[in-house]
């Protein structure tokens, strides 16, 4: 049996690692083809220097950066408009045509939230990603980005209840933490036998390591202790299949 090919769409620089890191990395090895999406940062910033050494470690390919401003730092794309501020529908179709491109079985972004930190970014890329996703098999719409490819399936990024008494000593008793509760995941991933890779490519975003952000606490734990921060990944699985034939009532 093939393993799916897989599309990773991102907020930041970063994410593609401590979200799905280890995904990526496990199919990338099991011979599939991976490929990560990043919504903001400019092509010629530091950052996207690092993104792309990180995507080399995880086997992730070349960079795909939408180049739209980060939120909090506008100057993390001179000249563009921040994520949150472009039109729409602008984004969904630049979305769209990197998965009719690149053609995967499996697109993984942000949930809901946005993650344990519930960032702006993270909560915008999934909303744009959501729609991209259904959009991108529809061939009358955004016949410009290419011909039409669904997805089989949308995996969400995300934290049961059960995982965040755990991290509480890393990200701080007083911020705010979005998870669902656990019977909401539908795909608990043991990515331990690529968790070197996967923390590999969560340092090699060293301006984050350096400014103490996520990064940085990661890189200052024990490396037991990184290794069990880091090697189970959780997700809600969202099917993208065919429409059911026609009926005369909704059902479940």
């Amino acid at each position: 049996m093939s393993v799916p090919s897989l599309l990773g769409v991102f907020a930041h620089p970063d994410d593609e690692s401590l979200a799905a890191g280890g995904v990526l990395a496990r199919h990338a090895a099991e011979g599939a083809r991976t490929a990560v999406v990043t919504a903001t940062w400019a092509a010629d910033s530091p950052r996207a220097t690092e993104l792309a050494e990180a995507l080399r470690i995880l086997g992730a390919g070349e960079l795909r950066m939408l180049g739209y401003a980060d939120a909090r730092v506008p100057w993390s794309a001179p000249g563009s408009a921040r994520f949150l501020d472009a039109p729409l529908d602008e984004a969904v179709r630049r979305v769209v045509a990197h998965i009719r491109e690149f053609r995967p079985d499996i697109i993984v972004t942000h949930d809901a939230y946005g993650g344990l930190p519930g960032h702006p970014d993270h909560v915008h890329t999934h909303r744009v990603t959501t729609l991209a996703a259904q959009a991108a098999g529809l061939e009358q719409l955004y016949l410009e980005a290419g011909a039409p490819w669904q997805p089989r399936a949308l995996y969400l990024a995300t934290h049961p209840h059960s995982a965040v008494p755990a991290l509480r000593d890393l990200i701080g008793a007083r911020k705010a933490v979005y998870s669902v509760p656990d019977e909401r995941v539908t795909a608990t991933v043991d990515v331990g036998p690529w968790v070197g890779q996967k923390a590999a490519a969560v340092l090699a975003h060293r301006s984050e390591v350096e400014r103490g952000a996520l990064p940085g606490l990661i890189a200052g734990l024990a490396p037991e202790a990184r290794e069990r921060l880091l090697a189970t990944e959780w997700y809600v699985r969202h099917t993208l299949a065919p429409a059911p034939p026609p009926q005369t009532s909704l059902t479940v």
